[in-house]
């Protein structure tokens, strides 16, 4: 074991978390699941999230077995939502297959939404096999550790920072290790501020001795988000279901069910007419002030609409993709944070109770 390994295992069996969820009956499942949710979110948000999802899903069969909609509908809040429909594809080809995960790397990778890294993780954490990852946290440590100062993006500098990870990954105690120097990213070398008093590697860290922690990794240069616009139109019937359309695939939200959205330009006539909803038919239309949603790319101003009518449209079927939603008591479905803000706020803009069942 080199000494990377072993000052990481000891510090971990001090410091380290070993309480998480994911870490209790550590199965492939179990922990396929954690890893994919814990991309681009943090471990505290995870969390309620996971535990959730296993007590509804609580192996891959049920997962597989489920519909979409009620996966998505578990995600709401958790954002890139491609993860969630990859989790349900890889489930239904794996409970296809037996039930039981492929345990070499080419196979987990073959598998919707499962990289490098994330198969090693299942196999390091839940196989016992000897498997490196190098998810954001384990490249910021070993690119500070060996001094690599060039953008983390590049192809030549990912394949140094594999290499060293697959250098370091020690055949005892494999677990441990990876869930050692993922705590350590998270918890002491830190994006910001890190704690180097406390570091256990902070004896050999290049960084360190060569005073460009703060330097490396090499962060890319933030651009200002370009801001868009967009108006969400909150149709409800008399009996409080709501017109929901869903999102493609691809995109914002994608597969998630929303109110119709739709550009500024576009006037309120022009869209009712859309689902043959004549101007006589609408009993009340508010608006409500412009909030913003951002995402990675871009910030989105969404201008609420609320209108009442006096009926459902007999072109609008709950068939395709739309639906009549009734916000309480309806079959759970995927919605986006946006969304579930708009139907939630009904009750304050219309100032009465919604319909139940």
């Amino acid at each position: 074991m080199d000494w990377l390994a072993g000052k990481l295992l000891a510090w971990f069996d001090e410091c380290g978390r070993k309480a998480l969820p994911w870490q209790q009956d550590a199965t492939p499942y179990r922990v396929w699941v954690s890893e994919i949710m814990l991309q681009q979110t943090q471990v505290q948000t995870v969390i309620p999230y996971f535990e959730r999802f296993m007590a509804r899903f609580p192996d891959v069969q049920a997962l597989a077995a489920a519909e979409l909609d009620e996966v998505l509908h578990l995600w709401s809040g958790l954002g890139y939502y491609a993860r969630a429909r990859n989790l349900h594809k890889t489930a239904i080809m794996v409970a296809n297959s037996g039930g039981k995960f492929p345990t070499s790397a080419a196979s987990l990778e073959a598998l919707p939404g499962i990289g490098r890294s994330t198969a090693g993780a299942i196999r390091a954490l839940a196989m016992g096999q000897r498997a490196a990852i190098l998810d954001g946290n384990v490249k910021r440590v070993l690119a500070r550790f060996h001094g690599v100062s060039s953008p983390l993006t590049g192809t030549d500098t990912l394949r140094e920072l594999w290499n060293h990870a697959e250098a370091h990954t020690p055949a005892q105690r494999t677990a441990s290790y990876t869930q050692a120097i993922m705590d350590l990213g998270a918890l002491v070398c830190t994006r910001r501020a890190p704690q180097c008093p406390s570091c256990p590697l902070a004896e050999r860290c290049v960084a360190l001795a060569t005073q460009r922690v703060d330097e490396i990794p090499q962060g890319k240069r933030s651009k200002a988000k370009p801001v868009r616009r967009t108006r969400l139109y909150v149709i409800t019937a008399p009996n409080r279901a709501c017109l929901l359309e869903r999102r493609p695939d691809h995109g914002i939200w994608g597969g998630l069910w929303s109110p119709p959205q739709r550009q500024p330009e576009r006037s309120v006539e022009a869209v009712c007419a859309e689902f043959g909803i004549s101007p006589s038919a609408i009993i009340e239309h508010r608006t409500a002030p412009v909030f913003r949603h951002s995402f990675t790319h871009f910030h989105l101003d969404i201008e609420p609409h609320y209108l009442r009518i006096k009926q459902q449209p007999a072109q609008v079927t709950d068939s395709g993709g739309q639906m009549w939603y009734a916000p309480d008591g309806a079959a759970p479905v995927g919605l986006s944070a946006p969304a579930a803000r708009l139907l939630a706020s009904l009750d304050e803009v219309f100032g009465e109770a919604p319909a139940k069942g």
